[in-house]
């Protein structure tokens, strides 16, 4: 057996931000070092930053990527980080970015890593398994690997995968196995969603039993776009023994001595799904003064890691655009309430402006209960009446009914959209994916904005949330944010006399399930009525459902939370005559 040093670098990366991103790399290579490493690996694309989509069609950021991976090498190298060995994930091509049906299929963009030592880039390997599905549209964008590479490191025979290639069975983890390898790195970019967590942790247990292997999965962090990234990384033993485990949504370096076996003579791999190409990078058996205890940090419980990955994805949308406030209209209501007090977790309270904008039908209460919370969070606040402006326009325009509702609410959207002109705030709608579902929303009215932080969060999660970060204020022993009369009053846009959402939609805990089961399962009609719906309540949700296509279709992103989000998730036609039933 030989003892090998393995770090895991769990990092935040952005999206095109090469000399950043080369940056943190530096970094963390350095505080590996510092610990005594002898091997660390980055995320995946963690040089380009992750999803890059249609960037993969410019030559200039290729060409971009491929320079950051030897000018990594290289400044490795001059700054006495040579012997670390580093893994790193890139954009790389070995053909055309620009694939089309002519192409071949054999060569051209490719989601890459390299394998880093000595100022040089002494293997690549090619991600194997390209996910369709989801969020996920690699098979646009990448061509296949079909090699797997073994780098042998301290006398340990090592493979390097990417991503996918640990979620489904069979290809480089079998592969690997009857390579005979001591240990296999898994470099990922694994979007977050509630409850993956639970998911992971037996996903990499199943790849280490078949690869007959210790296992180093490696995660990122951070937000980007409608994604959040949760980290999560880990080590897991062949025998399924947790031998490290990291925390969820912050950076961090994951160190831990592996007892692994030494390699022996390299086995010829025949009739396998891949190739085998095999690298020796050190031989010597590396040696330690000390042992070192193994990071492990428990796994968020499951309401504390929605409020963490909406407060990760809400801060780096904001600061990875260039935003440096937030303002979004302050009701008095569930809605506005959680966002508000996610944007000041996110931002910081002197970063994130509310207004209340009342008019003739808001409640003393509702207009109480925003002030309340204002006071308690500490964030900016403000009251600008909008009764004066609808009614100058009603002197103008003769509206009755909806109409007069949906003025109200696009004025406010009109003042939300100037204030964001005037001093540069992001504009944060507070919509709930419940609401987004069914089209309970004005269309550039409380829909409009730049981001959207609660889209993915249905209505009866919303108050599951502000009672959990209530409860979170009371361990903190801080004030709770969220008035309690928020929570316990009824949910009502107040547009007209004594509204509430009930007038228009079912109650939130019969619609929450049927939006679930259509909207994240692709649940039919019938099976929803055979699941204990009431059927004329699933025609009806349905229809609205079908009919608001339009609506989502122009909605700011919001951070994905759930198995299927509205979005890149989810993309249905918005003409569309199909009826479910």
């Amino acid at each position: 057996m030989s003892t090998l040093r393995i770090a895991l670098a769990q990092t935040n990366t952005t999206v095109g931000d090469l000399d950043g991103n080369v940056a943190t790399v530096m970094e963390y290579a350095r505080r590996a070092k510092d610990a005594g490493a002898d091997l660390v690996a980055f995320g995946e694309m963690v040089l380009t930053g992750y999803p890059v989509e249609d960037l993969v069609f410019r030559d200039s950021f290729v060409e971009g990527s491929r320079r950051a991976v030897t000018t990594v090498a290289r400044r490795l190298q001059e700054a006495d980080l040579g012997e670390l060995v580093v893994v790193v994930g890139y954009l790389d091509a070995d053909g055309p970015a620009r694939l089309d049906a002519d192409s071949a299929r054999d060569v051209g963009p490719r989601d890459a890593l390299a394998v880093l030592h000595r100022g040089e880039v002494v293997t690549r390997y090619y991600k194997h398994h390209l996910p369709n599905y989801g969020v996920f549209d690699e098979t646009r964008y990448f061509v296949s690997g079909d090699t797997l590479q073994v780098i042998r490191v301290g006398g340990v025979d090592i493979a390097v995968t990417v991503c996918e290639d640990i979620w489904q069975p069979g290809g480089p983890f079998e592969v690997a196995g009857q390579a005979g390898v001591g240990l296999v790195v898994n470099i990922n970019a694994s979007p977050y969603e509630r409850e993956k967590d639970e998911r992971r942790l037996p996903l990499v247990t199943r790849r280490a039993a078949e690869a007959h292997a210790t296992v180093a999965y490696v995660n990122i962090v951070g937000g980007q776009d409608e994604l959040v990234f949760d980290g999560d990384s880990m080590i897991v033993a062949a025998d399924g023994t947790v031998i490290s485990r990291g925390p969820q949504f912050d950076e961090a370096l994951l160190v831990a001595d592996l007892e692994l076996p030494a390699a022996t003579e390299i086995p010829e791999v025949t009739g396998a799904a891949m190739r085998v190409r095999h690298t020796v990078v050190t031989e010597e058996a590396p040696q330690h003064e000390a042992s070192i205890d193994a990071t492990w940090v428990e796994p968020l419980p499951d309401l504390a890691e929605t409020w963490q990955a909406l407060v990760v994805g809400l801060r780096d949308y904001v600061a990875k655009n260039g935003f440096g406030s937030a303002v979004l209209a302050l009701s008095g209501g569930i809605d506005s309430a959680v966002v508000a007090a996610l944007a000041v977790d996110a931002l910081g309270p002197e970063q994130v402006y509310a207004v209340s904008m009342p008019s003739r039908y808001s409640s003393g209460h509702s207009r109480d209960d925003a002030a309340e919370l204002a006071k308690r969070t500490g964030l900016n606040y403000s009251t600008e009446p909008i009764q004066a402006i609808v009614d100058s326009v009603m002197a103008e325009v003769a509206l009755s009914g909806l109409a007069v509702e949906n003025l109200q609410s696009r004025v406010r959207g009109l003042l939300l959209m100037a204030l964001s002109n005037q001093h540069g705030h992001l504009v944060l709608a507070t919509g709930n994916k419940s609401e987004y579902a069914v089209g309970y929303s004005t269309l550039y009215g409380d829909s409009v904005g730049g981001y959207a932080p609660i889209k993915d969060v249905v209505k009866t999660l919303v108050f599951a949330l502000a009672r959990w970060r209530n409860a979170e204020a009371d361990r903190l022993g801080q004030p709770r944010p969220i008035p309690e009369n928020t929570i316990a009053k009824p949910p009502s846009a107040e547009l007209r006399p004594d509204q509430l959402d009930t007038d228009s939609l079912p109650p939130y805990d019969v619609l929450d399930p049927i939006i679930t089961g259509y909207v994240d399962g692709d649940s039919s009609r019938d099976e929803l009525v055979k699941a204990g719906h009431d059927a004329a309540v699933v025609d009806r949700v349905l229809r609205l459902i079908d009919t608001a296509e339009y609506k989502r279709r122009q909605s700011a992103p919001g951070t994905k939370i759930s198995g299927k989000s509205f979005g890149r998730d989810r993309r249905l036609p918005i003409t569309n005559a199909f009826r479910e039933g």
